[in-house]
């Protein structure tokens, strides 16, 4: 005995609406994992209910998923820009300038921070921030410089065992010849 076809429309009566909702996230969330598993898929899901709670499923890890989403979709972008006019690759060139214009810029921003300006427009936690990135910057530094010194440190006792040893090497001429003169 099978189910009987339902009208698919919106369900009026908000609890049957929630029950349904419950009901079919979950079956939906089965069937995205099973399709990860069984088809080594990728599969991301977002759902936001009518509440505005976010559900969440990612086969690996969202982040990485919606960045190849991204890519993916830049690169079909990318591919019709060749088919269209010079008009619209001068505004995809544009819009690519400004993007990189405030890249460039957010980069100038984060420096003027490393550097102690512009400071004020900071909040509590992103100084907290940047003072963690400074003292990890600080100390990478630090070490450099204390590997260098100590690399300068052994060339210089090098040099001066040698230069001891030719030190005593000239010494035991010097005597040899005093040796020889009054012989």
């Amino acid at each position: 005995m099978g189910r009987g076809k339902i009208e698919i429309k919106r369900i009026e009566n908000a609890t049957s609406r929630q029950v349904t909702f419950s009901k079919r996230r979950g079956g939906l969330l089965k069937k995205a994992h099973e399709l990860s598993v069984l088809c080594d898929a990728q599969v991301a899901l977002i759902i936001f209910s009518n509440t505005g709670k976010l559900l969440e499923y990612a086969s690996s890890s969202m982040k990485e998923i919606l960045g190849r989403y991204e890519k993916y979709h830049e690169g079909i972008q990318t591919r019709r820009v060749a088919q269209y006019d010079n008009d619209v690759m001068v505004q995809y060139w544009n819009h690519e300038l400004l993007r990189m214009k405030q890249q460039i810029e957010c980069s100038y921003q984060t420096q003027r921070h490393m550097m102690g300006e512009d400071l004020g427009i900071l909040s509590l936690k992103e100084l907290q921030h940047l003072e963690q990135h400074i003292d990890i910057g600080l100390s990478r530094v630090r070490a450099r410089k204390d590997q260098i010194l100590l690399e300068e440190i052994n060339n210089l006792r090098r040099k001066e065992r040698q230069w001891h040893e030719e030190n005593e090497m000239l010494l035991r001429k010097l005597v040899r010849r005093e040796e020889h003169k009054l012989q």
